[in-house]
């Protein structure tokens, strides 16, 4: 029978980048519900595909097979479908086409020999290749490429924790008795990177003394890890970030700006010019001007100020997290690792987890090829230390492929761009997925598209941070929520004018090329090095064969809480829901609810709560907000120390700040 094809759908989730591939049987319907089917479908047996957006009908489009032919049919919906960038009403579909439906961009892959009347197709199901990932190595906290991907398992099975962390509630007398340090604190936070930094930022600014605050984690610079990602995806300290990076992690009260504080700056060094430039574009974006972003040096130096104004030297310890546990006398016990056969605990009222990107993504056929050949030189993560592509490129020319289309892809297309200066034999070919038709739409408001890149500031609309939407976010359901996010969000790239024109001159030099279609299978070209990647194209369905000096991934980040075997325990301890994109799910105020502990307080922060009430987690807007928030709840929760701001605190807390003097 027909109906037994199974096809491979394939796609990256739009709010997160994420791959999904599940396989399913024909005849398959797509929509946002499916509250009504049609007649002729109905006691049939049909696979239900649903797509949470505002973008896709309630019942968008079938597939399904009509004479023999394997067709695709509108139902009639809304913003129509996309058959490889062209809008159709019905179409024949083939192995390798793209279906856009809403803000998702769908490949479909089977094998299928054209049936006739009597004839049958023989489906060809092969196993659904996941994500790799890139551990951050634990002494180092840098990616390495060498480490095995660390199992989702529970860390109890080593001699450290001990047995007593089996139990649900730790009695605080056994963590005693085990003869390992234990240290008391009010307030610990879990991760010692910017999360936490903002939030214990807060604490100070709130009036909590820093000798009842511990932040935990193994870098002793609340940026290290932040810093050294931006250095490894080429962007330098001289350079500005594209990230959302124009609100201040050091300063609450967001003025002076960041963009206020260069034009002093250069206005003070005669760059007249300058100065105006920075002060128009924090004023008349995005109408009439690029998004203004600071540079990565004033940014680190802005933070260091900060960190030793509030005391972080003294606040910060270092230690690998291994648990964390309820007490039984209504509090936390976390415990850690402070080196080799060196174990502690620290036992808290309020803990906050701002533990950040646990691993990078790595493309499956990327991470086999290193595998096998146990090349770590010619294919590389965007993420990674991979200086040495750049330097190779300088002196002797070469040719890159880059797998990925973002903010991060387009930082090294520029940092190629620069490297032809210097040698101009280079040459990159830029594969994706499928072409970008349009942009993602919500309301009356569309996304612009050139080049089949997204342009968009920073990953979601202006008002996610402070306007209507967040409210909007904030009092819809988990099921909204899921739709809103998949507008909202998405795969760009920031709308700045040098990278418009650098791929315009460069397409139109021809040293820069895109190409649509499936990666095969990479392997070593034996004959002259490098790499051989074998494509199926999506506009003739044939494949060809690509050699590449260099491969580059920029798929991004993992946040999953399954990628962190800290996050995984805690989960499976204390059966922790999760949201629909797999993070922790968490309240208006980013409390763990079900980890509360009498009185006692959790609370999560960054990419590991996306999905919850509020779209720009990870952004330095996104950790203070969620600092704010939290601060606020412990203050009215009357926290030992926590004094909620007022206009006359808030102003003298802000003077002491202007003359960087301790809080």
């Amino acid at each position: 029978m027909t109906n037994n094809l199974e096809i491979h759908l394939s796609w990256e989730e739009p709010a997160t980048g994420e791959l999904r591939e599940p396989i399913l049987r024909v005849p398959i319907a797509f929509g946002r519900e499916f509250s009504q089917m049609p007649g002729e479908l109905k006691g049939q047996r049909v696979s239900r595909m649903l797509l949470s957006s505002s973008e896709v009908s309630r019942y968008h489009v079938l597939i399904d097979w009509e004479q023999g032919q394997l067709m695709v049919i509108d139902q009639n919906s809304v913003n129509g479908i996309y058959i490889n960038g062209n809008r159709q009403k019905r179409s024949v579909i083939n192995s390798g086409d793209t279906l856009k439906i809403g803000p998702y961009e769908i490949t479909l892959s089977f094998n299928l020999n054209t049936p006739t009347s009597a004839s049958t197709p023989t489906p060809v199901s092969s196993p659904t290749p996941t994500l790799s990932t890139i551990q951050f190595n634990p002494a180092t906290n840098l990616p390495d490429a060498t480490l095995p991907p660390e199992p989702a398992a529970t860390p109890l099975g080593s001699s450290f924790p001990p047995p007593i962390f089996q139990e649900e509630k730790v009695p605080v007398q056994a963590l005693h008795a085990t003869g390992l340090r234990v240290d008391e604190t009010d307030y610990l936070a879990l991760g010692a990177g910017l999360g936490s930094y903002i939030w214990i930022d807060l604490l100070r600014i709130y009036g909590v003394d820093r000798e009842k605050i511990i932040a935990l984690g193994l870098d002793k610079e609340p940026f290290a890890r932040y810093k050294q990602l931006c250095l490894n995806s080429q962007i330098p300290l001289h350079e500005r970030l594209r990230s959302n990076s124009d609100s201040c992690p050091d300063n609450i009260w967001g003025w002076p700006s960041y963009g206020l504080r260069e034009a002093w700056r250069d206005f003070g060094k005669g760059k007249l010019n300058d100065s105006f430039k920075y002060l128009w574009k924090v004023f008349a974006e995005p109408d009439y001007a690029e998004t203004y972003t600071p540079r990565a040096s004033n940014v680190f130096d802005s933070i260091d100020r900060e960190a030793k104004r509030i005391g972080w030297e003294q606040i910060y310890r270092y230690g690998r997290i291994r648990a964390i546990r309820k007490t039984d006398d209504g509090r936390y016990c976390v415990a850690y690792s402070r080196g080799r056969g060196e174990h502690a605990f620290y036992v808290a009222r309020f803990l906050h987890l701002a533990t950040g990107y646990p691993a990078i993504q790595f493309l499956p056929d990327l991470q086999a090829y290193r595998e096998k050949y146990r090349d770590f030189k010619s294919v590389v993560n965007a993420y990674e230390n991979h200086n040495h592509v750049y330097e190779q490129l300088e002196r002797q020319g070469g040719k890159v492929l880059i797998r990925g289309r973002g903010i991060v892809a387009s930082r090294i297309i520029q940092r190629i761009y620069e490297a032809r200066r210097k040698n101009s034999n280079i040459t990159v070919l830029h594969l994706m997925r499928s072409p970008k038709p349009k942009g993602n739409k919500f309301g009356k408001t569309q996304r612009m598209v050139k080049h089949h890149f997204e342009f968009q500031p920073f990953n979601w609309p202006k008002a996610c941070w402070g306007g209507e939407l967040r409210v909007m976010l904030e009092n819809a359901s988990p099921e909204q929520r899921k739709s809103l996010l998949a507008d909202w969000g998405g795969t760009t790239t920031a709308d700045r004018q040098d990278w418009q024109r650098i791929t315009e001159s460069s397409l139109r030099d021809g040293w820069y090329k895109i190409e649509f279609g499936e990666v095969q299978s990479v392997e070593r070209d034996a004959q002259y090095g490098g790499t051989l990647t074998r494509i199926k194209e999506k506009s003739s369905n044939g494949q060809i064969t690509i050699n590449a000096d260099f491969i580059v991934d920029a798929t991004g980040l993992d946040a999953k809480v399954q990628a962190t075997p800290l996050l995984e325990d805690l989960v499976q301890r204390y059966s922790l829901p999760l949201n629909h994109l797999s993070r922790l799910v968490v309240a208006n105020d980013f409390e763990l609810v079900e980890m509360r502990n009498g009185k006692a307080k959790m609370y999560a922060a960054g990419a590991i709560t996306l999905g919850g009430p509020y779209a720009a987690v990870d952004s330095f807007l996104g950790l203070q907000y969620c600092a704010l928030r939290s601060l606020d709840a412990l203050a009215t929760a009357r926290a030992p120390g926590v004094k909620k701001l007022n206009a006359i605190s808030s102003f003298r807390q802000w003077m002491k700040w202007v003359s960087n003097q301790s809080p």
